[in-house]
């Protein structure tokens, strides 16, 4: 019986065997196939964050424009800390107000690069740190296009004032935290694809 099916080509070959041989003709490990979910996860990941991190900074400026706008400032902690309702025509923190649609231009390439890297993403805190980059730039991309004083010209609506310091909002702090956790991934040599190496 073995010798026929070796002389007409059809070997009793296991079912593992012959998923073994489907997945070698078509390029793929076992590896590659058990990273393909974890892959999945961490752009899940990533975008939860980014989705949060938006809506977060969205509901806080509709509560702003709606209630604080063109009213006294809300002491918070003292005079330490403050809610005020300013538009900013800058990046963050109020720096380059004159540079408005260049910076309108870099966070839409900056959400662009992350959307292509997420191809390639299976590192949990890398997904986080992106989430938070993305769901920021959104943030303040938004009121880009959509506030005054037109498309891509638009004043972003600041409103947390510490003393002494710019005023900011809550994507600004979510842009602000994502560098931060890059930049320590970095050092500890964790690439987004989840491989770590040493200098």
């Amino acid at each position: 019986m073995a010798e026929a099916e070796r002389i007409i080509g059809t070997p009793d070959t296991p079912d593992a065997d012959r998923e073994d041989q489907e997945r070698a003709g078509t390029g793929a490990t076992a590896a590659e196939e058990a990273e393909r979910p974890r892959g999945k996860r961490r752009i899940a990941v990533l975008f939860a964050v980014a989705v949060f991190a938006y809506a977060l900074d969205l509901i806080s400026k509709m509560i702003v424009v709606a209630k604080l706008e063109h009213h006294e400032p809300i002491e918070i902690v003292g005079d330490w800390l403050r809610f005020e309702a300013i538009r900013n025509a800058g990046a963050a923190f109020g720096f380059g107000e004159a540079f408005t649609v260049i910076f309108t231009v870099i966070a839409a390439a900056v959400i662009v690069v992350i959307v292509r890297l997420a191809r390639k993403l299976y590192s949990l805190p890398w997904a986080i740190a992106l989430g938070l980059l993305l769901g920021g730039a959104l943030g303040n991309l938004t009121d880009r296009i959509f506030r005054s004083p037109g498309v891509f010209e638009g004043a972003v609506v600041d409103f947390i004032a510490p003393k002494h310091f710019a005023v900011f909002n809550l994507a600004d702090s979510a842009i602000v935290c994502g560098g931060i956790l890059i930049v320590l991934l970095s050092f500890r040599g964790l690439d987004p694809d989840g491989t770590v190496h040493k200098d």
